[in-house]
């Protein structure tokens, strides 16, 4: 992956899984954008989302995480932008394929529907698999511009 640098955020019902990722991003060397949230107190997430969406949008970073309960409100959020394409991810095979066929710069996770072993495994396929363009190109490329 060319940029070291990952966005992360969450709402209270991502915050343990967050942390956890955190963690092992710092381990591999990765510098942090941490745009919340640092708590479980709760907040709302489409907050969280359109921290993470910004940062990707303004190029803060090239990847980004999001976090929250089922990870399905957040994903829904962070995609309102078309710079982003997130993908709501449950295992290593959807990390690819997101990658591979979608180009995602964000993966969304559920903190209550995955393990954080299953969690930590698909975010390092995440940041590790590259595009494969061709035929997907011109399909992403309509992914942010849809017709009017």
């Amino acid at each position: 992956m060319a940029s070291k640098i990952i966005a992360i955020a969450c709402d209270h019902g991502g915050f343990g899984l967050k942390s956890t990722l955190v963690e092992e991003l710092k381990k591999q060397g990765f510098d942090i954008l941490d745009l919340g949230c640092n708590t479980t107190d709760s907040v709302d997430y489409p907050d969280y989302a359109y921290k993470l969406a910004q940062a990707i949008k303004d190029g803060q970073a090239e990847r980004g995480i999001v976090v929250c309960g089922s990870g399905i409100g957040i994903s829904i959020a962070v995609n309102r932008f078309p710079e982003v394409r997130c993908a709501l991810i449950h295992d290593a095979l959807g990390a690819r394929m997101c990658r591979e066929h979608n180009d995602a710069n964000v993966i969304a996770f559920g903190d209550r529907m995955i393990g954080v072993a299953t969690a930590l495994d698909a975010m390092n396929v995440f940041l590790n698999t590259e595009f494969e363009g061709g035929r997907h190109a011109r399909r992403v490329e309509k992914l942010s511009n849809p017709p009017v």
